[in-house]
């Protein structure tokens, strides 16, 4: 009866540290893949605050709490099984899935190059304070969480080894919910930063805490402009990159093996190959991406609805010509005051 127990015991123990093995199977390999999709994260955390620009400070974490439920429901309700039964019947199609997206990541970082160098006109605020505005906001908001999520949750699997399928949708599930919160936490603390600033210049204690208050509501329009130029590099290198590793993949020696070759070349540098391989892949991801991107977009241009950027931003313009209407939010000292988080994208 001692020797069944023991033996039990010691089965007990092997199926724990096969289930903590299994845990930390699920953990690297969650980890892995979200490291994987980290530059579409960054261009989602740097697209997202522009929908709370122009909001009373009160509705600012209400609409992108809703924003957030809108994006865990994109990624577990419509994209992992979608995902999960293309690995099992169809998995010959992510690749060309994924370099769609990264086709479409390309294009709109072409397009912000082209703003910036064009000019782009003032646009008003997103809120446009008519009936369902928030909605507006809201649904626009999660449209445009829809592409971004399917290309991280995309790369996330591509980047999965275990074969089992519910392995696999167990570490898509942390993937989904990790990178949600990471997004969304860090948009939720970046539209805040200029209220916590205004609240310490108001009411702080001594002299210092007042002039950083004031230092921190005046660096928050500069922190979200480069957060912005940050997510349009990213796109460009992740969709260039994107469709790099895909045309390798689909069969063509090049241009992938150009860029391999470049690396081969630096690689052997004593303590810094490994980086000069890496900012060579990168800078070649970033030009390629460039590249494509420049010509879709100019493709689209000639298309009878690639022109409806252009009117927004001709009505965008027109509302800033009368500051009357420019949405303002109460300060702490309950003067009105412009948003700053909401810094164009």
């Amino acid at each position: 009866m001692a020797g069944g127990l023991a033996a039990l015991l010691d089965d007990v123990a092997v199926l724990a540290r096969l289930a903590s093995a299994s845990a930390d199977d699920v953990a690297a390999a969650s980890a892995k893949a979200g490291s994987k999709a980290m530059g579409v994260v960054i261009d989602d955390a740097a697209v997202t605050p522009q929908y709370v620009k122009g909001l009373s400070p009160k509705r600012e974490l209400p609409i992108i709490w809703r924003i957030t439920k809108g994006s865990l429901r994109n990624k577990l309700i419509f994209i992992l099984p979608v995902l999960l039964l293309l690995s099992v019947f169809a998995p010959w199609a992510l690749t060309p899935i994924l370099m769609l997206g990264g086709l479409y990541l390309s294009f709109e970082g072409a397009e912000k190059i082209w703003e910036l160098v064009r000019g782009k006109p003032a646009q008003a605020p997103a809120a446009d304070r008519g009936p369902g505005a928030e909605d507006r906001i809201v649904s626009s908001a999660v449209r445009t969480d829809l592409i971004l999520s399917a290309e991280i949750m995309v790369i996330s699997m591509n980047s999965i080894e275990v074969s089992s399928l519910w392995a696999r949708a167990i570490v898509l599930v942390v993937v989904a919910i990790g990178i949600t919160v990471l997004v969304y936490g860090a948009v939720g603390i970046l539209v805040k930063m200029d209220d916590v600033g205004l609240t310490m210049a108001a009411d702080g204690d001594s002299e210092i805490t007042q002039k950083f208050g004031h230092g921190l509501v005046r660096a928050m329009p500069k922190v979200m402009t480069v957060i912005s130029y940050v997510g349009m590099v990213a796109m460009l290198w992740v969709g260039g990159h994107i469709l790099l590793v895909g045309t390798h993949e689909l069969g063509l020696a090049q241009p992938y093996g150009v860029v391999h070759h470049l690396e081969g070349m630096v690689a052997g540098v004593a303590a810094i190959g490994g980086v000069l391989a890496w900012l060579i892949n990168t800078f070649c991801s970033f030009v390629f991406g460039l590249l494509i991107g420049a010509v879709v977009a100019v493709i689209m241009h000639f298309l009878p609805f690639g022109h409806h950027g252009d009117e927004e931003d001709v009505r965008g313009a027109a509302d800033t010509e009368h500051p009357a209407e420019a949405a303002t939010a109460p300060s702490a000292d309950g003067a009105d005051r412009p948003r700053t988080a909401g810094t164009e994208h």
